[in-house]
């Protein structure tokens, strides 16, 4: 390392990439600076795995009430907020990611806001310039929130800080329909919360396979009482001394509903105002713009986690974080491969996607063979009492499986396989041709495949 430079490697953003990025470089012996204006650990843990808790939480209370046709006595049953928030708590002190953590690993921690005066020099609020030869942007993405007026005197709250409230709302609206949104919905109205969520596209999760929005709609709607209201624009906040009122546009008019609470899960933007531009870094409305390896359009500085846009998980993050360290010690060319990776959906059902969707088959004019297994086909949904879902598999005429969707109990790890096929390119063939546990939800595997292969 060349003596003008404070140090050989910085990374911008304690989150999850951040974290794994900053460690590695200091493993492989460097000399490395994590620069963090929050929280050592990023909103990633502190939003990630406490949500996550008390979701699976509000599950395991409607599946105990609901169980009472199974002969559980559940009519009566209660549970106590306090204790539910101190569970949070623990969660969150168990995944915590400290200072001294990182500092015991050989990564110095700099506390503050860092600002890009030059693509070798950063200013930070209290430390002054610092330099490095090296640096990765890993700033992460904050909640979105454009086009809506009154954000400034109403207040509201996010689907991390909603799981952070005292005692449950008894009238919830969601702003935004896609996967938080509805994780957040069903949270609360497992809980007993009248709940409506406002969306703007035509159906929710409108980024998923369309038929898994469908049948997650009707669940919400069937089951706990959620209203939905798509091809809805939420345009206002207001509040008066009794209530919230929601102004939204729908059909061409205006209407207000008066709810207790206001959740905005409207998706989220990436953080880059940091002076990227002082550094000869690009970037869009969706995040930094990279290369295949990751390298940013400054030839020493790298991007990965929330801030390139695009899905968000820490898998992803900590994934992305890897290539970069990779290629940032010059260990020869890694490129980026997002082809495998899951989109998950903490409902109950779960909801777990992966590869490419029919729609988007259908925008590119591709020829491809689809096969939807329900639930009830196997014998799991018998002795599990449970039968709203599905899977769906997509291949080609080759056989060559190219994306897969489904509803359902354990859907994530059902999926593995499933990712695994789409990845390596494994034949439908060997699918169809692996045993799979005739009393699992991993069975539906082997019939879904079969199927589309005997369909085509």
């Amino acid at each position: 390392m060349s003596k003008r430079f404070d140090y050989e490697y910085m990374v911008i953003g304690a989150g999850t990439a951040g974290v794994v990025a900053a460690t590695q470089l200091a493993e492989a012996g460097r000399k490395v600076a994590l620069v963090e204006q929050e929280k050592w650990g990023g909103t990633g843990v502190a939003r990630d795995f406490p949500e996550k808790a008390l979701q699976n939480f509000g599950h395991t209370y409607a599946k105990a009430v609901e169980a009472s046709r199974m002969g559980l006595s559940s009519a009566n049953l209660r549970y106590n907020y306090p204790t539910v928030q101190h569970f949070r708590e623990k969660v969150l002190a168990k995944a915590a990611v400290t200072k001294k953590e990182l500092e015991e690993k050989g990564v110095v921690c700099i506390k503050g806001q860092a600002h890009f005066v030059g693509n070798y020099d950063v200013a930070i609020e209290g430390q002054g310039q610092i330099s490095a030869s090296k640096f990765l942007v890993a700033t992460g993405a904050a909640p979105a929130s454009e086009g809506i007026s009154g954000l400034d005197t109403v207040e509201y709250l996010t689907p991390k800080t909603a799981v952070e409230t005292e005692k449950p709302p008894k009238a919830v609206l969601i702003v935004g329909g896609g996967a938080s949104g509805i994780e957040t919905a069903q949270y609360f109205a497992e809980l007993g919360a009248k709940v409506v969520i406002v969306e703007a596209a035509d159906r929710l999760l409108p980024n998923i396979d369309e038929e898994v929005g469908q049948v997650t709609e009707q669940y919400l709607a069937k089951r706990l009482g959620v209203k939905v209201f798509t091809q809805t624009r939420v345009v206002a906040l207001e509040k008066d001394k009794v209530s919230k009122r929601v102004v939204f546009m729908r059909g061409g008019q205006e209407k207000t509903v008066r709810v207790e609470t206001v959740v905005l899960a409207t998706g989220s933007k990436a953080n880059t105002d940091l002076g990227l531009k002082n550094a000869g870094v690009s970037f869009d409305k969706n995040g930094i713009i990279v290369d295949k390896t990751l390298q940013t359009t400054a030839r020493n500085i790298w991007a990965a986690g929330d801030v390139l846009g695009g899905n968000s998980s820490m898998e992803r993050a900590e994934y992305t974080a890897e290539i970069a360290v990779i290629n940032m010690l010059g260990r020869g060319k890694t490129f980026i491969n997002y082809t495998g990776f899951m989109e998950i959906v903490n409902t109950s059902p779960q909801i777990a996607c992966v590869g490419t969707t029919e729609a988007e088959l259908k925008k590119k004019k591709r020829k491809y063979h689809k096969t939807l297994v329900p639930l009830s086909t196997t014998s799991a949904a018998i002795t599990d009492d449970f039968k709203i879902g599905f899977l769906k598999l997509i291949a080609d005429g080759q056989g060559k499986l190219l994306g897969a969707a489904m509803i359902g109990p354990c859907a994530a790890n059902v999926m593995q396989e499933l990712a695994l096929a789409v990845r390596h390119n494994i034949p439908l063939i060997q699918i169809a041709s692996t045993p799979h546990p005739s009393s699992e939800w991993s069975n539906l595997v082997k019939i879904a495949a079969r199927k589309l292969l005997t369909a085509k």
